[in-house]
């Protein structure tokens, strides 16, 4: 049970009672994400709480540049994330690991499973390396791992149906391990010793969706919905065992899908924090899929999704660079907070109608201020031909805030 000085502390950041986010805990339709190890402070993902934003780095057998990944880092946190996963498959994963937790002032979440089948070279690894390696993050301080326990072999006849197959880094590591060994997944098999020592560390598990969809052919299939049913058995396992789980969910979906992917979800996990990546709601647009995620994470997060994985411009396409992060980073927050404004979340609306008063004031440094990326707005500001310093470029003379402003002096000097 999460201890009640957490659950004040994010209930205070929330603007809630902390009773109410103390039974949304107790049921597991929230959870509170801090490593006992961690001095940060503890974040609140799950019911009633505002959407949260998930930003992926990490270095790559290709390119490995810590100081990168820190820069990163840091930039996700100046554009309102909060959590970050370090998805290091570079050298020195442990390095880059413990620099980054100690950098970083928020959540940090690793895939453990990563460098167990690096350090084991792929067919050689089993349950005592893969164990060894999630309790060296855990010690380390990491805050939430996904583990990709509920993909077992009776999902591999259904992954030959699909199109893509499995799209998932570590789902694709453990299909291959499983096909190489003839054994089933031994996170699955071995679920009870994963959960033992994330209950020690106070380690929320993310459970993985090692099948989520890859293309819109592939979204709500057979082979998806098998692993959904496992993670719900597992949800109840985990919750049994004391420790606390988030779902991870699709992928590639379409829009006329989501509403069912998310009611399904929090049906067969029972309420469990739902956490997606996307959804991305077209496959057309590599350089673009910022913006089909944000598309479909709004809409996601409106039906009921708590956490939304931020998807930089070069999805698909290869490692982001700093400026892509950033622009991941602005992207999901802009999707999460507007599905907060249609949900009726307390407090949500008010930074929008703060904007809306600067904006009727013609408060430029206000604005700015108050915007998701101030140095964009104030670029863009600085880069229009001013017909005089109230208005923009656009309407100029015509401005109708302007005009509006004058109607308005005018009308309240004839009361």
């Amino acid at each position: 049970m999460v201890d009640k000085e957490l659950i004040a502390a994010v209930a205070k950041s929330e603007g809630i009672a902390s009773a109410a986010l103390e039974r949304s805990v107790t049921s597991g339709r929230a959870v509170i994400v801090k490593n006992a190890r961690r001095d940060i402070v503890p974040l609140g993902i799950g019911e009633g709480l505002r959407t949260k934003i998930n930003v992926n780095l990490g270095t790559s057998p290709a390119k490995t540049d810590i100081e990168e990944e820190l820069e990163k880092v840091l930039v996700a946190i100046k554009y309102g994330a909060d959590t970050v996963m370090d998805l290091s498959t570079g050298s020195d994963i442990d390095g880059t690991r413990r620099r980054l937790l100690k950098e970083c002032s928020i959540p940090l979440g690793t895939v453990p499973v990563y460098q167990s089948f690096k350090l084991a070279e792929h067919p050689k690894t089993d349950i005592g390396t893969l164990l060894k390696v999630i309790e060296k993050h855990c010690e380390d301080g990491t805050d939430f791992v996904t583990l990709h326990c509920g993909l077992t072999k009776a999902s591999i006849p259904l992954i030959k149906k699909r199109l893509m197959g499995v799209v998932s880094r570590g789902g694709a590591l453990l299909v291959k391990w499983m096909d190489d060994n003839g054994k089933e997944n031994p996170l699955y098999e071995h679920f009870d010793d994963v959960l033992e020592i994330l209950k020690e560390y106070e380690v929320v598990i993310s459970l993985g969706d090692g099948l989520r969809p890859g293309c819109l052919k592939d979204a709500s299939d057979a082979a998806q919905l098998h692993e959904l049913n496992v993670l719900g058995q597992l949800t109840k396992r985990a919750r049994a065992a004391g420790v606390q789980v988030i779902i991870e969910g699709p992928g590639h979906v379409p829009l006329n899908q989501i509403e069912f992917n998310v009611t399904e979800q929090k049906r067969i996990c029972d309420g469990a924090p739902f956490y997606v990546l996307g959804p991305l709601v077209t496959d057309i647009a590599p350089g673009y899929d910022h913006i089909t995620a944000a598309i479909g994470g709004t809409l996601a997060a409106y039906y009921g999704v708590d956490y939304l994985c931020a998807v930089s411009p070069k999805e698909h396409l290869g490692l982001p660079n700093v400026e892509d992060i950033k622009i991941a980073t602005v992207t999901s927050k802009i999707a999460a907070h507007a599905a907060d404004i249609a949900k009726g979340l307390p407090g949500a609306r008010k930074w929008d109608d703060e904007m809306s008063q600067a904006r009727a004031d013609l408060d430029w440094e206000k604005m700015f201020k108050l915007a998701v990326d101030p140095e964009t707005a104030r670029r863009f500001r600085k880069e229009c031909p001013h017909v005089d310093s109230d208005v923009c470029s656009m309407c100029g003379e015509f401005c109708s805030v302007k005009i509006s402003k004058g109607l308005l002096r005018s009308d309240h000097g004839k009361k």
